[in-house]
């Protein structure tokens, strides 16, 4: 595993690749109050770039450029959260997206664990720790321990897509699973503009 660390920006031809895994850190979970603080990525190859931002500086041309280039799918795991943490910090829509928690959700209904610990152990055999997901994202500077579990979040995605596309395929449902994704940063606006809990689709 390598690990870059950029401070506001990607720096030009940093990633390339026609899939990109994605994931961000944030002081919580409320887009509107808790600022994003670092993006993460990797092209699948064992490298990692942690883009750091400090509080009101997200002028990232080139990570933005990335992020929007419809060239360029975008894995993430629970794609609801970063693809509202980007549309809104960034002011770009992510698309086309991959969700490896819907897949699952989809795809392994007989279970109920589909957080990405449980999906790298039981698809991979890789045992990932999650001790630094409540840490404090919006500090100086990234500690080790703190790039390790960021890096971890991406470095796997490629390989629990590949895993998760033969389930559904099994299964019959890809076709569904394509179209949750494509409603994926619908969702998101819906979460950003006042519709986080209600189901608009109930009667």
């Amino acid at each position: 595993m390598t690990i870059h660390v950029h401070e506001g920006d990607l720096p030009e031809g940093a990633l390339a690749g026609g899939v990109i895994a994605v994931d961000t850190e944030a002081m919580g979970l409320n887009p509107h109050r808790d600022r994003l603080c670092v993006v993460q990525l990797s092209a699948g190859d064992g490298v990692c770039h942690l883009v750091r931002f400090e509080p009101a500086t997200y002028d990232a041309p080139v990570l933005s450029r990335l992020l929007a280039d419809p060239a360029v799918l975008k894995l993430f795991h629970f794609g609801r959260f970063d693809i509202a943490m980007i549309r809104h910090y960034l002011g770009v829509t992510c698309r086309p997206v991959y969700c490896t928690k819907i897949a699952s959700r989809l795809a392994r209904t007989f279970t109920d664990r589909h957080g990405l610990k449980d999906l790298c152990r039981d698809l991979l055999g890789v045992d990932i720790t999650k001790t630094q997901q409540t840490s404090d994202w919006g500090a100086p500077q990234l500690t080790e321990a703190q790039q390790l579990y960021a890096a971890s979040d991406v470095l796997y995605l490629h390989r629990l897509r590949d895993a998760l596309d033969a389930m559904l395929a099994r299964e019959g449902r890809s076709d569904l699973a394509q179209s949750c994704f494509d409603f994926l940063p619908t969702r998101a606006e819906l979460d950003l503009r006042g519709w986080p809990d209600f189901d608009i689709f109930a009667h």
